[in-house]
């Protein structure tokens, strides 16, 4: 899977998408340090302990470099940066109940934010296997060579 480049300078605005998601009940917003372990737990059970140990260093960070999708009073999504590596987007996802309904592209979005506000001109999303809907949400495109980039010699847990 290749690596993607976003250029953050030409972002999609995510103000209304996240303010019609607040209408419909759904938050987006920034994580706290003291909920490391809720969001890591939603993680373990909606996707694997690989990406709940990969985001763990966004709660490290000042400010949280995790933004979380509420419901309710509940993680339906998340989305992290500055994780993996400098300057790299994600791991990121939403629990298959909220699909399908913008969460991920808002996640993508403000974390795509986050790392411009931090001063970078280009994101990286690393391993983007669904390059057709970054390239829709965010204009990203595949980095010539970068397969199979850092996700390689992994050590299986």
């Amino acid at each position: 899977m290749p690596d993607l480049l976003v250029k953050l300078l030409e972002l999609p605005d995510s103000r209304s998408l996240i303010a019609e998601l607040a209408n419909a009940g759904i938050l987006i917003r920034r994580a706290q340090p003291f909920e490391a372990t809720a969001v890591c737990d939603f993680i373990v059970e909606n996707f694997s302990q690989g990406w709940a140990d990969e985001v763990t260093p966004a709660f490290s960070r000042q400010p949280v470099t995790c933004y979380v999708a509420t419901c309710e009073m509940h993680i339906v999504g998340f989305g992290a940066y500055e994780c993996t590596r400098r300057d790299f987007f994600g791991p990121t996802g939403v629990s298959d109940k909220f699909r399908g309904k913008n969460i991920g592209k808002a996640l993508l979005l403000a974390c795509l934010e986050g790392m411009r506000d931090m001063g970078y001109v280009y994101g990286i999303i690393g391993g983007g296997h669904i390059l057709d809907y970054y390239a829709k949400c965010a204009g990203a495109t595949e980095i010539p060579g970068s397969d199979p980039g850092i996700y390689t010699d992994m050590l299986e847990g």
